[in-house]
């Protein structure tokens, strides 16, 4: 066999990273939610495609918000990172605002496990991310990031090797009430 053969048999190691977040309010703005088992069952419905880790990082009230949600996040497959929201006051708006920054817990993972992957589905319109991904684009990783018009940054789009607005996949991802 020669070499050309065995590539093509080899499978394209995927890992999946969703800022629950970010993406609670990129949903809330298109109107319309995703089921998580249905992204992991669009993104790998290729028989040449590996799903090698899902990630879902989300912020809480306390350690008893969304446990129902967590744990079907956990049995469909997704490791499950939290932090508990902390509370901000904004001078400008005069109000308080709370928030859970997971970005760091991103990146770590991101690199913690990037010899497993060839391939990363980003699920945020965070520009924070865009030098975590230059620098595994410069690893010879593809990055695909998910977002939505309006809720992507600029910088995030341009550092990434393929963008997919939410609204182009609503009907292969989209939460169904059954």
């Amino acid at each position: 066999m020669d070499a050309t053969n065995t590539c093509m048999c080899q499978k394209e190691r995927l890992s999946i990273f969703v800022d629950g977040n970010n993406m609670f309010y990129a949903q809330q703005k298109n109107g319309w939610f995703f089921d998580p088992r249905r992204v992991l069952d669009y993104f790998t419905n290729d028989p040449h495609v590996s799903l090698i880790n899902a990630f879902w990082y989300t912020g809480l009230k306390d350690s008893q918000d969304q446990r129902g949600f967590r744990d079907a996040l956990i049995s469909l497959g997704y490791t499950v990172r939290t932090k508990i929201l902390k509370e901000y006051y904004d001078d400008t708006s005069g109000r308080y605002s709370q928030k859970a920054n997971l970005d760091i817990e991103i990146v770590v993972d991101m690199f913690n496990t990037v010899d497993q992957y060839d391939r990363v589905i980003l699920f945020s319109g965070d520009g924070d991310f865009e030098r975590a991904i230059e620098l595994l684009r410069s690893k010879n990783t593809h990055i695909t990031v998910v977002s939505t018009e309006g809720m992507i940054a600029r910088e995030l789009r341009n550092a990434t090797d393929r963008y997919i607005d939410l609204n182009d996949i609503k009907d292969s991802i989209e939460k169904q009430d059954y």
